[in-house]
């Protein structure tokens, strides 16, 4: 018996009779198993070591051009899967799958965030970044060869938002562990923007959930562990799911739609649409790798992954370089 096996014998012993088992994977593409490593540890290594998500690092999560201390999609992405497998462990739950899924459900986000997948969807009718994830690890990484994870995986990073549920317990934590961190994780950024101050929060919010980030988190998962456990669903109590719900809105209100973001949301917006245009016109000025991929995919579709793939910084600097004159310096 070599190490992987030992892993997956243990997880048989060990785990919830709800777990997903590393053993019991599927992938598209069979191949073979590695010796030390489950199926479920090999999909969350090829995420971390995957560009897409090296380029998080300089991916909006709420504010541009952030200072040093703000959150931006990796960091989001790092803290939706510590809370997401300290769900897990409560639960004797699969860890590895749910970090593998958490840090995987966001490689698709667009530069600028949200406003970015808004301005996408407006040129081209329909956007969703978890689709567009699927997207990166199934087609765009590994040079158009993908990344080749387990269902498993896919399913929970496709469905930790919209309208469908992952098919995995371990999916299903990462689609509420995700709001979790989201929530108090932008909250702890507002008020260090000065955008907002605890004593803001509204009445049942702070009674419920309290006032602080780091006691904010433990009251919901707290609570997630002791409703979810023994069943094969995870749930929050409806005290705290209606008080996660009034959180959300206030930070719609207070933060995420907020006037004094305006002019920088409208600015990215802008930034997005002009690329697009411009790539639309000049095909031809799309890197090499792109244009490789225009007959399999169709112009349209070969423009968004590739503005969808950019940083921040290089679409203001990709910007610059298009629509910006040149400085010329008097000697």
């Amino acid at each position: 018996m070599n190490i992987r096996e030992r892993i997956e014998e243990q997880e048989h012993k060990m785990l919830s009779a709800f777990a997903s088992k590393s053993r019991d994977a599927m992938r598209e593409k069979e191949e073979d198993a590695c010796e030390f490593r489950t199926a479920f540890q090999r999909d969350r290594d090829r995420i971390i070591h995957s560009k897409a998500f090296r380029r998080l690092k300089h991916k909006t999560q709420v504010y541009i051009s952030p200072g040093d201390h703000y959150r931006m999609r990796m960091t989001h992405s790092l803290e939706v899967s510590q809370i997401s497998r300290t769900i897990a462990r409560g639960l004797m739950l699969n860890e590895d799958l749910t970090e593998a899924i958490a840090l995987g459900h966001d490689v698709g986000h667009t530069p600028f965030g949200h406003v970015g997948e808004y301005a996408l969807r407006d040129l081209i009718g329909h956007y969703n970044h978890n689709e567009q994830s699927l997207r990166v690890v199934e087609h765009l990484e590994r040079n158009g060869k993908g990344l080749n994870l387990t269902l498993e995986v896919k399913d929970g990073i496709l469905n930790h938002t919209g309208a469908n549920k992952p098919f995995t317990l371990e999916g299903n934590i990462v689609r509420i562990g995700d709001r979790i961190a989201y929530l108090c994780h932008d909250y702890d950024d507002g008020i260090r923007a000065g955008m907002i101050k605890a004593v803001d929060l509204p009445e049942k919010v702070a009674h419920i959930l309290g006032t602080n980030p780091s006691n904010m988190i433990t009251v919901m998962v707290s609570d997630m562990i002791k409703n979810s456990d023994g069943y094969n669903e995870i749930k929050l109590s409806a005290k705290v799911k209606n008080a996660m719900e009034e959180f959300r809105e206030f930070m719609f209100q207070k933060v995420y739609h907020s006037a004094e973001l305006e002019s920088d949301r409208k600015k990215a917006k802008y930034i997005i649409h002009k690329l697009y245009e411009y790539f639309t016109l000049h095909p031809e000025s799309l890197p090499q790798e792109f244009l490789e991929r225009e007959e399999n995919w169709g112009l349209e579709a070969t423009i968004v992954d590739y503005i969808a793939g950019l940083t921040d910084i290089y679409a203001v600097h990709l910007f610059e370089e298009l629509f910006i004159p040149s400085k010329w310096i008097a000697r």
